[in-house]
């Protein structure tokens, strides 16, 4: 199996020295039947208390507390993950929903709650019309369904990397006809749960040392695509910015039902927004090559 370390390293200077509040750090990828966490590392400067939870979605979260003032902040985590997602995934899908529409049992529908459920307005409809044009018949393949809502965003929109904050709502994306690979997921999402599937939003780093998938710079960057919920196969990966299924090249750190709640880094500081002099945020990553199995 592939392994590979990630270096995530945020840096923060300040015009002045400033007193920092508490900080929230999601950085510690997720471990699945596809990811093994082999090692993970984490250095902050100025020294911080550490205190590590879980949210309600299992996300593994760190929050650094400050106690002197400083005039930079520098954050870097290492984490060394073993990959092995098969290239060419089979999904054990329940025989009951194969085919699309299906009804999620009244456990699965009680406990995906919101995530099956839009989270935009959409008063005219347009989302709902925009999706139900890949609805091609009533019964139709749940999973060639799926593929092609992600197919077809890759088609009418295009991929443009956004250095800036925040996310665009799906309509926005829509209108613009460009997005990156978080404002392609948010629409994949939405889409998904219009059709009534449950549906996450997923943050992590894409793999990417052939240098021919999109949304990276280099070998490695921060990524977002999206899992849905069907059952029998469980949350199945789908990253529209490279029309892929599946696990393949992707390191998951947080999952959520919005993309605000699975910022790598967010914090404050006291101060005015005019003592930031910069942030500057950069992924690495080192393919390890492949490591024998056991």
């Amino acid at each position: 199996m592939p392994s590979v370390t990630l270096t995530h390293t945020t840096c923060y200077r300040y015009r002045t020295a400033v007193s920092l509040g508490p900080h929230r750090l999601m950085l510690r990828p997720r471990e699945t039947r596809d990811l093994s966490l082999t090692s993970f590392d984490l250095k902050i400067s100025p020294e911080a208390r550490i205190d590590w939870s879980h949210d309600v979605a299992g996300n593994a979260i760190t929050t650094a507390q400050f106690d002197e003032m400083t005039e930079s902040l520098s954050i870097r985590s290492r984490a060394r993950v073993d990959l092995s997602a098969p290239v060419w995934p089979v999904f054990p899908i329940a025989a009951d929903a194969a085919s699309y529409p299906f009804v999620y049992s009244s456990d699965d529908r009680t406990d995906l709650g919101s995530l099956a459920t839009p989270q935009y307005a959409d008063a005219a409809g347009r989302l709902s019309a925009w999706v139900e044009s890949y609805v091609m018949s009533r019964p139709t393949d749940t999973l060639s369904l799926l593929k092609d809502i992600s197919n077809g965003i890759t088609a009418s929109i295009s991929y443009q990397s956004r250095e800036t904050e925040g996310t665009q709502g799906p309509l926005e994306t829509l209108d613009r006809g460009w997005g990156s690979c978080r404002d392609f997921a948010v629409l994949f999402a939405e889409a998904t749960r219009t059709l009534g599937f449950g549906a996450r939003l997923v943050s992590g780093y894409l793999s990417n040392p052939s240098g021919d998938w999109v949304g990276t710079v280099g070998s490695g960057s921060t990524h977002a695509w999206v899992e849905v919920f069907v059952p029998g196969a469980g949350w199945i990966p789908f990253d529209p910015t490279n029309r892929s299924v599946g696990s393949t090249n992707l390191v998951p750190v947080a999952v959520a039902r919005r993309m605000e709640q699975v910022a790598p880094v967010t914090g404050s500081f006291h101060g005015r927004p005019s003592d930031v002099l910069s942030m500057e945020v950069t992924v690495d990553l080192e393919d390890a090559g492949a490591r024998a199995p056991g």
